[in-house]
Parts: C-alpha cells; structure tokens; sequence
C-alpha cells in the first residue's frame, strides 16, 4: 500500500479522506437525512459530524454489489497519530481482546480502554460542550444511534511516548516552506546588520526577530475544533459506578492517578448513519436481558445522546483557572 494510504479497522484512510463499506440500508439513510444534514454542516462552521463527499456501488460480474461512501479523515495531519478511541458512551463489549504489548498506534481502541482524562483551556471545553450538544440533537432528531466519538492522540515529547510504551520516537509536523535561519539560535547575525545600510541596530534586531517569530508561527498547523488542539493528558484510574447509583446510567468515572502528558487532540463523531430500526430495536431487546440496559450500545436515540454527552464530559475537563 503506498505512502498516505491506510487499512484501520476496515476503513480505507487516503490522506484527507477515507473509504468505508457500508450496509444496504445506510446510503438510502444519508440520502433521507441529506438536508437536513447539510443544513446542518452550513449552519455550524465547526460541527464534529463526518463530512460526506460521495456513496458509490461496484458490481462486478459474478460478485455481490459493494457499497461504499467517500468521508472526511479526521486524523489526517502532520503529526503521528499513536493512540486511537473509538468513544461509544457505553460499555457492554467495549473493549479489545488484545495483549497490552501487542497494542500500537494501528490499534483503535475502546471505551474501558480509555484511561486518560483530557484537560482542556477553558476556551476550547466550552466550544467542545456546546458543538456536541448541537451535534447530538441533530442526530437525536434524525434518529440516529450508535455513533462514536473517533479520537486520535499526539504525545508531544518522547517522554510522554516511553511513558505509555511507545518505542518509535515522537515525529514533529515539517516545514513545508522554505525559510530563511540564522546559526546560534536567536543570535542576529552582524553581517547582515551592516549590509543593511541601517544604522539602528536595535532596530534590526527587534524586526528581524519579529518576523522569525511570525515565520515560526506560520509553521504551526491551524489550530481549531476537533483539529490539532493542545491539551493535557492526565492518566486515569477507571471504577465502574454501581448501575444504582446512577439510575441505570452506567459508565465508569475516573480518578488521577498520575502525572499529565502535553499531547495534540483530533477528533470528531462517525458512524452517524445508524438509526434505530428494528434490527437494532430487536438487539437492545435481547441484550437487555443479558446485562444493564445502561450498559449496551442498541438503544434509543434520545437515551444515547444523553448518555453520550455525559461521557464526553468525563473523557473532557475544562482547565482550572
């Protein structure tokens, strides 16, 4: 496979976009709720929802027609992914059956994987709250369910990476314009000084400086909602709440158990093309007497919104000021 492509979990990513196979039943779904959801992605600038781009069939002669839809690649940067999240909101089943060594950041991981809490400027938490929060009622009015909150995680220093066993060292974004450098850090260089005619030094320097810094913040890849956003990773010890407790609501909450790591955030919501039909109503059914109902992903779409939202608000903290 060449260089920018990737297989993940059965989606194809190619660079900015990915490819997934999908069921009959989802394009006919996207086609029903295309308005709206275009509506939707115009109205708010920095929603998290998958961007569509194209739904496409191939049938080849003797072989069953293969659908498949053309989205958005959330985790397309220039900085290494290591760790993936696939964020449900529940925990029936929420977890891989894989040896810790042998995880790595080809790895999607999952809800009772999680063991970091996100802490975010206060700017930024409140941005993320009120987005999901339109985000869900969209979906919740569209009766949608089972979508998940695709999260992937830059550690910023090597540090970081040996802390949770990454062995690869910690790639930086590269600069794809060519600039001009000094030797020595800070230091200006003399010659250019009285090359220049101008007898300010200070002048000089001040300017040129300034246009360094400028340059050095070009260089830094626009941060915004769901893209390249600056956090704190405080690790976490996970105690799953007695289903009493809380009415049934299930989930875990967590407590620190260790030091923070300064780490870059992508993320945004997928599977956004499920509603709850009676496969899915048929499943909740009989998982419900199987374990908590709270518990399961097949529910309806006013249930999980809520509790999909009261997740995302113990994977996300906002910064103490």
């Amino acid at each position: 496979m060449g260089p920018g492509f990737a297989l993940l979990g059965g989606c194809l990513f190619l660079g900015a976009c990915a490819a997934d196979t999908v069921a009959e039943a989802f394009p006919e779904v996207l086609i029903r709720m295309l308005r709206s959801y275009y509506e939707h992605v115009r109205l708010y600038k920095s929603t998290l929802l998958t961007r569509f781009y194209g739904t496409h069939c191939i049938k080849q002669a003797g072989c069953p027609k293969v659908r498949f839809i053309i989205m958005g690649n959330f985790c397309c940067s220039e900085y290494k992914i290591h760790r993936r999240f696939d964020l449900k909101g529940s925990s029936h089943g929420r977890t891989i059956d894989k040896a810790e060594q042998k995880i790595d950041e080809t790895t999607t991981l999952k809800d009772l994987d999680l063991d970091y809490a996100f802490r975010l400027q206060r700017f930024w938490y409140e941005e993320l709250m009120k987005q999901i929060r339109m985000d869900c009622t969209f979906l919740e009015t569209q009766g949608i369910m089972d979508y998940s909150l695709l999260l992937g995680v830059h550690f910023r220093s090597d540090f970081s990476a040996s802390k949770i066993g990454l062995s690869q060292s910690i790639s930086f974004p590269k600069s794809t314009g060519k600039r001009k450098s000094f030797e020595g850090g800070d230091q200006i260089c003399e010659f250019c000084i009285m090359e220049s005619g101008c007898k300010d030094r200070d002048l000089i320097i001040d300017t040129t400086r300034r246009q360094m810094f400028t340059e050095e913040l070009l260089r830094k890849p626009l941060v915004q909602l769901g893209m390249n956003m600056p956090a704190q990773a405080e690790r976490r010890s996970k105690k799953i709440f007695d289903k009493f407790l809380l009415n049934e609501r299930h989930l875990f909450i967590t407590t620190p158990s260790g030091g923070s790591r300064d780490v870059y955030l992508f993320f945004g919501i997928i599977d956004i093309l499920q509603d709850y039909d009676i496969t899915k109503k048929l499943e909740h059914a009989y998982k419900s007497f199987q374990v908590n109902p709270g518990c399961i992903s097949a529910v309806d779409p006013k249930l999980y919104s809520r509790r999909f939202q009261d997740f995302i608000r113990r994977v996300f903290i906002k910064e103490d000021q």
